[in-house]
């Protein structure tokens, strides 16, 4: 994704001028992170849940809050552990003893923006209370849907699997996040301004929002308008289909990634101000959206083969769309 052009956003949206702003204001926060900031970003203007994975300490949580904090929108924090119930999170009826009913008294997911803080550190049925929401917006309680505000996202933190006390997540699960992403550690001189940064006071406490939830619904609304060329459409399939042949994957990705990688790329597009989508826009987001979604052989696994390295590589031998 390549720079903000205010001309050219400002014909596509006069809105998009507020997302430099946003960029900016999140890279306070996390230093030398532009490629995450950008891809952050983009699950946020395609309503996508994004999944950040790295070791405790990198800024994947503060990067979580910054991006709540500056939007207008309500957030809720959980944080998972293992005792968490799925009532924790959804809610549940209180008894009243003064008239014998039932009162129901929403979770936490009754937010815009949820942040499920460790997700891998609650047993699998309490993680998977997500998955209806994460798809459908609402959540079946007792037997009765409830609608969930919009717009509604997940943002999750996880610690790598093989963590003592994590359960990893269920491929499932895993594909309903259009975005995973890793932070990964920062440069000596990134690390140097940190200390700085932070000696009196954290950048986050500087953060006031930029975006209202009526500017943010209406972007999103106008990302599904940005155009998608049918050579780049018959890019983004060829892409995927080359999963579910590639010797090194037991599982490829599904039609649903199909769909989750052609509303990132139009939200990409439209992030870097324009109003078409260009093959660029596939191939900076194509491992983000779809490396989480495959499965490694065992034999690629003791190879020391990762998933966004396979993705990476069919990508590159593709033949580009002119």
């Amino acid at each position: 994704m390549g720079e903000f052009e205010a001309g050219t956003a400002a014909e596509v949206h006069p809105g998009v001028k507020k997302l430099a702003d946003l960029r900016e204001g999140l890279a306070r926060v996390i230093r030398g992170k532009a490629e995450v900031i950008d891809l952050l970003c983009v699950g946020l203007l395609a309503n996508g849940s994004v999944l950040m994975e790295d070791v405790p300490g990198v800024g994947k949580t503060t990067l979580a809050k910054a991006l709540a904090l500056s939007v207008d929108l309500t957030f809720r924090r959980v944080q998972f552990t293992p005792d968490l119930m799925p009532t924790d999170i959804l809610g549940s009826s209180i008894y009243n003893p003064k008239d014998g009913s039932f009162e129901f008294r929403p979770g936490p997911i009754f937010c815009n923006v949820l942040l499920a803080d460790e997700i891998n550190r609650a047993s699998p049925r309490t993680q998977s209370a997500l998955l209806e929401a994460m798809s459908e917006a609402q959540a079946t309680i007792e037997g009765q849907s409830r609608s969930l505000p919009r717009p509604f996202f997940v943002l999750a933190t996880q610690n790598p699997v093989d963590f003592h006390g994590t359960y990893p997540l269920p491929e499932a699960q895993l594909d309903r996040f259009l975005i995973y992403l890793q932070l990964g550690y920062p440069d000596k001189d990134t690390e140097v301004s940190i200390l700085f940064d932070q000696s009196e006071r954290h950048p986050i406490d500087d953060i006031r929002p930029v975006l209202s939830t009526d500017e943010l619904l209406d972007m999103q609304s106008k990302v599904k308008e940005v155009g998608v060329e049918e050579s780049v459409a018959h890019y983004i399939v060829e892409i995927v289909q080359a999963t579910r042949s590639d010797s090194r994957l037991q599982l490829g990705v599904s039609p649903r990634g199909s769909l989750m990688l052609f509303r990132a790329v139009q939200a990409a597009a439209f992030l870097d101000g324009r109003d078409f989508v260009t093959p660029s826009d596939v191939q900076s987001v194509a491992a983000a959206v779809l490396a989480h979604r495959v499965i490694l052989t065992s034999k690629a696994r003791y190879s020391h083969v990762t998933k966004s390295d396979v993705v990476d590589e069919i990508v590159s031998g593709i033949s580009v769309p002119a």
